[in-house]
């Protein structure tokens, strides 16, 4: 089963979100202030949950929408607990919206637990309409979409072994790369479709998206 978070980063109304948003999920769970996105994403969420810091739980707006409240002296973020919520009713395959932007801290925890997530054997995509991110692990090759030109990042979180990425105006082969390199960020798709895949080690795969 698809589902979408709404997180409470930026979301940016560009080509690509306006693609995805034309197929929407089986479920959609609002993440405190990520309510905000469900106009743009043109959805009605199924569920909003958090400690509703960041939002107002009475905006008329929002009131007919059913709630799963917790207290703010808590050990995880309100992005946490809606995945947690998708993986407990049944989630295949989860795409965050608003997941970069605003604080580094929420947000580099996001995307590592996007890594532990994928890890779990839950797919987690990140997205902000003009970037998306999403987990590189060893394990049967990752196909891109992509468009000529396109700015493709891949970072590394641990020391990678094995490295290969095709389809782009600077190919590797089996390399290896040191976490925190900047060997592999800014390649450029060459064409439609990117090939990658890793032997040992973790990564994000990173995309950008034009905003017209």
């Amino acid at each position: 089963m698809k589902v979408w978070i709404l997180a409470g980063g930026r979301l940016v109304a560009t080509p690509e979100l306006m693609r995805l948003r034309a197929v929407p999920p089986a479920l959609v769970v609002a993440a405190d202030g990520g309510i905000e996105h469900a106009q743009m994403l043109q959805v009605t969420p199924h569920l909003w949950v958090g400690d509703f810091d960041s939002s107002l739980p009475t905006d008329p707006r929002f009131t007919h929408i059913p709630r799963q409240p917790v207290a703010r002296d808590k050990d995880f973020t309100d992005t946490e607990l809606a995945l947690h919520v998708a993986r407990e009713r049944g989630a295949s395959e989860v795409t965050v919206w608003g997941a970069f932007g605003g604080r580094f801290d929420h947000t580099l925890a996001l995307a590592l637990l996007s890594v532990r997530t994928s890890q779990a054997g839950l797919a987690v995509r990140l997205h902000s309409g003009d970037e998306s991110a999403r987990p590189l692990l060893p394990g049967p090759p990752c196909t891109l979409a992509t468009y000529p030109g396109q700015l493709l990042s891949v970072l590394a979180l641990d020391d990678l072994r094995g490295l290969r990425i095709q389809g782009v105006r600077w190919p590797l082969a089996g390399v290896d790369v040191p976490a925190g390199s900047g060997w592999t960020v800014s390649n450029e798709a060459a064409g439609n479709t990117a090939l990658l895949s890793v032997g040992v080690g973790r990564a994000l795969i990173v995309q950008r998206w034009p905003h017209a």
